[in-house]
C-alpha cells in the first residue's frame, strides 16, 4: 500500500514521539529526527512527501536547514512548527522556503487537518489513490481497508458502500441514493436491504462499537462522520 512520507525534525523527544503517534495513527509513514543533522541525506535517499520542522534546533536553525536545502533544489514541502510567533519570526519562515507556518503552543487537529490540505495540493495523483478519513485509510488501487495501518477484510459491496459513505462523508445520504450508487441496478432489493449491509459494515469496520463512524438518520438514512 501506498503511504505518504513525513519527516519530522523536532528536538523535544515528548512532542516528536507525540507527532510521530498521531501522523501514523493517520496512515502516514514517519520518520523523526532530533535535529537537522541527518535529514538532507535521508532526503537524497528517500521519496519524502511532506517535512514538519521546528525552528528551535539545536546546531542548524530550522529555517537555515530549510533556506540551504532549497539553494540545493530540493523542493519538499515544508511546515514550521515553533515557538517563534513574532509577525518577523513567520515572515522569515516563509521566505526562507516555508509553505505554511503554525505556531506553539498547538492544536494537533489543527495540524494533521493542514498536513493533509498540504499533501492534497502538492502530491494529488498520489492523494488520489487514497481515502483519508480519521483512521480509516482506503487504498483505491488494491481496493483495500485498513484501520489503524490493520487491513480489514470487507467484500465487494462493502467496499463500495464504505467509500461512497466516506466520499460524502459528513452528508446524510438516503436509502434510494445508497441503493443507485453502490448496488447493481439490475438486482431487485427489498426494504431492509441497505440496513442489513450498514449493519454488517459496521461489525467489521467497528467490531468494539466505540468509534461509531457511521450514524443512521431516522426516517432518511446514513451519515459517516
Amino acid at each position: 500500500m501506498e503511504k505518504f512520507l513525513i519527516a519530522v525534525i523536532e528536538d523535544e523527544v515528548d512532542l516528536l514521539e507525540l507527532l510521530e503517534y498521531r501522523l501514523e495513527k493517520e496512515g502516514f509513514e514517519v520518520e523523526g529526527f532530533l535535529s537537522a543533522k541527518n535529514v538532507e541525506k535521508f532526503l537524497n535517499e528517500a521519496d519524502v512527501d511532506l517535512m514538519i520542522i521546528d525552528r528551535n534546533l539545536p546546531g542548524l536553525e530550522g529555517s537555515e536547514f530549510v533556506k540551504k536545502i532549497r539553494d540545493k533544489g530540493i523542493d519538499v514541502p515544508v511546515i514550521f512548527l515553533s515557538a517563534k510567533d513574532a509577525d518577523i519570526d513567520i515572515e522569515t519562515g516563509f521566505l526562507r522556503g516555508g509553505d505554511d507556518y503554525i505556531t506553539k503552543p498547538f492544536n494537533m487537529n489543527e495540524l494533521i487537518l493542514r498536513v493533509k490540505a498540504m499533501l492534497k495540493r502538492t502530491k494529488p495523483q498520489k492523494f488520489e489513490n487514497t481515502l483519508l478519513f480519521r483512521d480509516i485509510k482506503v487504498d483505491l488501487k488494491s481496493r483495500e481497508v485498513f484501520i489503524d495501518n490493520k487491513k480489514v477484510e470487507l467484500t465487494k459491496l462493502e467496499f463500495d458502500l464504505l467509500y461512497t459513505l466516506i466520499k460524502n462523508k459528513n452528508v446524510v445520504l438516503t436509502r434510494d441514493y445508497l441503493l443507485e450508487h453502490v448496488w447493481d441496478k439490475n438486482e431487485i432489493h427489498q426494504d431492509k436491504t441497505v440496513n442489513v449491509a450498514i449493519k454488517r459494515l459496521k461489525e467489521k469496520i467497528d467490531p468494539n462499537k466505540d468509534k461509531n463512524y457511521i450514524k443512521a438518520i431516522r426516517g432518511i438514512g446514513y451519515k459517516i462522520c
